[in-house]
Order: C-alpha cells, then structure tokens, then sequence
C-alpha cells in the first residue's frame, strides 16, 4: 500500500506557494521546506513497557532567501491566512537586512523547473494495526526470549516507526514526498559471576510493521549469542588478519570516508579528503556509494531538505577517491553540482552535507574462502561505535565481538569487545579480498560531531583486511 502524503502540509501549500511568490518580489531566491513528521517507539522488557512518540517528531516550515551577500533562514511551526503578513514582515525585518558584518558570499540558486511526488510503500501500516496489536507481538517475543536460558537477566523486544513527509517549493520547484520508516531490535542481556554480556539483533528500512519479520524468530540466537560472549578470552593486542562483517564493513565505509567527504568540511579546510581527490585512497577492488539511491534503506528520499533530487554519488571507484557529497551551498563554494545531501535535523536546524546510505560494493569472493586464507584471525561483527578525524584521517570501530579464526577455520571462541584503529588509507589499501553479497542497516542515527543528529544507513559486503586490534 501507498504511504498517505499529509493532509496538513496538502492543506498549507497554497499559503506556502503564496509566501513564495510574494517573497521572490523582493529577494532573488526564495524557497520553503516543510515537514510533518510523527511516529511511535515501544520497547517491551522484563522491567516494564515504554511507549513513546517519536523521538524527532516535527511540524514546521523554514524559509530561506538571498539577502544580496548570501543565505538567510527563518522557522516557523503554523502558517493561516490571518498570520502570512506577519511571516513576511518578520522575514523582512530579521532576515532582509546584510549589515555590516564581514559575510562569506554565495551567488544565487539556479534552479531547473521540477514538479514531482513521491509516495513510499508498506505491507503493514502501524497506525492500523494500533498499539494494542504492537504491544502483545512484542510482548510474545519478550517472553520467548526471556524462557530461553536461566543467564539471562532481561530481554527486550522494540519497534518503532516514523511517517515522514516533506513539501519544497520554490520559484521552479513543487516536491512533495511521503514515506514509513520502521526499525525492530531485540537485545538480550546475560549474566553470571558478576559478568555482563549483551547481544542483540536488528532490522530497518523504509517499510511498516513488516519490519518485525525480519526478526521475530531471532530470540533464541540473540539470547545464545549473549551467553556465549560470558566466556569471551582476553587477546593480545597488536596486527592481525580480519574479516569484517557487513555491519562492520559498513560502520568503516560510513566513518572513512563518510564524514570525511561531506563538503562543507572541504570548505573549512577541515578534511585531508579535499586534497586526494583523484589519487589512490584504497584497494583496487574497493568501489563506495553513498546516495539517497544508492540503497533503499531509511535514508532514501526523492529530495533533500533544500530541493536537491537524491542521487547516488561514486565517492571512491576501483580504489581512486573520485568526489565527495555536499549541501547546495558548500557546492556552489566549491564550483561543483550539488548531490542531493543537505540534511536537517529539524526544519529549526540548518541544513549540513550529510551520508545517506553509504557501502562499499560487492565484490565476487566467497565467505568461506575468506575465512578459509586466514592463518590467525578474527571474524568480527556487531557494530557498537565509531569515529574518525576527518583532518588527519585517524578511524576508530568498536565492534561487540571477534571470533577466532585458526588455520582457516572458526574455533568457537570469542573475544569482546574489539577496539579497531588505524590509518583511514592503510585500512582501506589492505583490503584484499570482497564477498559477493551487500547487506544494509540503518537502525540508528548519526551526528555531525556530537550534534546534528539524521538518520543514515551504511553497509557492504564481507571484506578481509589487515588491522590494529586492540
């Protein structure tokens, strides 16, 4: 089924087409974003139940003009017929004037005439099916993996979907965009001795309720997994031979060469990107993406939050760092064409060049023939955390646990916690081996520092590659 647009944005866009056209008497550009986003989060555990609304729920428009020198925005949360004048006046008078103050100047927009929508799809619409429904599934899951093992301390079960839709308008354009996002995980939580382990499973993608599916049956293996790392064994840091799992392929792909090509780091002269493009960065056999069509994961779009159309951008191709990704204005810097990645975390927030769905390509090894080259190794998977410096190219992932490959063979033992650092290039140069398959996840968000937060989606292949694990 289609995701329904929202009535309230369908019924403000004649004011909003009209706040345009009478701005654009005055300013050489004029455009307007508006959201109406909502959803709901419910977790079921042993220690209670939580319902929520969503997080990053919003109702609101931004208007951005060309002051004369370069680009100024004004917020607002309700637009009526008797209140338009007021929002004029207030952009007039907070926004109209350039002052005195020493400004970076940007020219203006040029926009190509663009009319389209874009409807997502679903199987199962959460706002149907209600909460009681949610709830008893959750719940059902909750109890099955709770029976499971006597280690285990508490166990939860959570789901939760955001209905997003967008308007953009502008003198040339008219878009319009609406579509589901939905998120599941399961964590089990196990103990003994004193000793805590953790363990979960996830799924997302722009999809309804059916997202459940995708782990519903998951509970017994999350709950072992959990137990099994209570016996995980210390290990000797130092150099070794590794193959990634494609949560760990993608967490590398998003912190190297994710944040360090968003453009308007290239413009602050805040990324050691801007000076190897077209020079070698990586193995010949890597190829990364990043685009609203790249995948169809929670990242996908028609259109970014300034009326760019999404694209899928070849960030590094057969190893040569090829372009990076940008907002409309740290490309119009640049003298380059805007990708389709300025990204708000609200409409009260300025828009950042942002990742979407970043991944290296598949490539055409097998897994088992990956595991099988390692002499002394590890397996490792479950994306914990990651960040780099986009300046000096250091990278640091956590993953939740390494198993232990011996003579090309898995032995059954765990380590866990695994600290991955190094050099961004001499991570990527030692890829050696791809596997021929490429998984995606987005269950989760990703800042701009330690703020801005959007979601995005990152993924790959298997890869084999040589690390410091620590």
């Amino acid at each position: 089924m289609k995701v329904e647009y929202s009535g309230y944005l369908g019924k403000c866009k004649p004011l909003i087409r009209k706040l345009v056209e009478e701005l654009s008497k005055d300013y050489g550009y004029v455009s307007v974003l508006g959201t109406d986003t909502k959803g709901r989060s419910y977790r079921v555990s042993r220690t209670g139940t939580i319902i929520k609304d969503y997080d990053f729920g919003e109702r609101g428009f931004v208007v951005r003009i060309h002051n004369g020198i370069n680009y100024s925005e004004y917020s607002f949360n309700e637009i009526k017929e008797e209140n338009l004048g007021d929002i004029m006046a207030a952009v007039h008078s907070s926004l109209g004037r350039a002052g005195n103050l020493k400004r970076n100047i940007y020219d203006i927009i040029v926009e190509d005439e663009v009319a389209e929508n874009f409807q997502g799809e679903m199987e199962v619409n959460p706002e149907e099916l209600g909460q009681k429904a949610i709830l008893a599934d959750l719940t059902d899951i909750r109890d099955k993996g709770l029976a499971e093992s006597e280690l285990v301390v508490n166990f939860s079960a959570s789901y939760s979907s955001s209905h997003v839709s967008k308007l953009f308008l502008s003198g040339k354009k008219e878009l319009e965009q609406s579509y589901m996002l939905g998120e599941a995980r399961l964590l089990s939580l196990a103990a003994r001795n004193g000793k805590i382990k953790y363990y979960y499973k996830s799924a997302s993608g722009m999809k309804g309720y059916e997202v459940m599916d995708e782990i519903r049956d998951k509970y017994r293996e999350t709950v072992q997994e959990s137990v099994n790392l209570l016996d995980a064994k210390p290990f000797n840091p130092g150099e070794y031979d590794v193959i990634c799992a494609p949560d760990i392929t993608g967490l590398i792909a998003h912190e190297a060469f994710g944040h360090g090509v968003e453009m308007d780091m290239f413009v602050r002269e805040r990324s050691k990107g801007a000076d190897y493009l077209g020079k070698q960065v990586a193995s010949e056999l890597i190829t990364m993406h990043d685009g609203a069509t790249a995948a169809k994961q929670v990242s996908s779009y028609l259109f970014d939050d300034e009326g760019v159309m999404g694209t899928d951008t070849v960030i590094i191709e057969k190893g040569i760092l090829k372009a990076g990704i940008s907002d409309i204005l740290s490309a119009g810097k640049l003298g380059t064409n805007p990708t389709g990645n300025g990204k708000r975390e609200s409409y009260e927030r300025k828009a950042y060049a942002r990742m979407t769905n970043t991944c290296f390509e598949a490539g055409e090894s097998r897994v088992e023939d990956m595991i099988a080259s390692i002499k002394c190794g590890y397996l490792l998977e479950g994306m914990y955390s990651g960040m780099e410096d986009p300046k000096d190219w250091g990278i640091q992932c956590i993953a939740l646990l390494g198993r232990e490959i011996r003579d090309g063979k898995l032995t059954g033992e765990l380590i866990s916690p695994v600290v991955m650092t190094g050099f961004v290039p001499d991570l990527l140069k030692s890829i050696s081996m791809i596997s021929d398959k490429v998984e995606m996840e987005g269950a989760g968000y990703c800042g701009k520092g330690y703020k801005e937060f959007v979601k995005t989606s990152n993924g790959g292949p298997y890869i084999k590659a040589k690390v410091r694990l620590g």
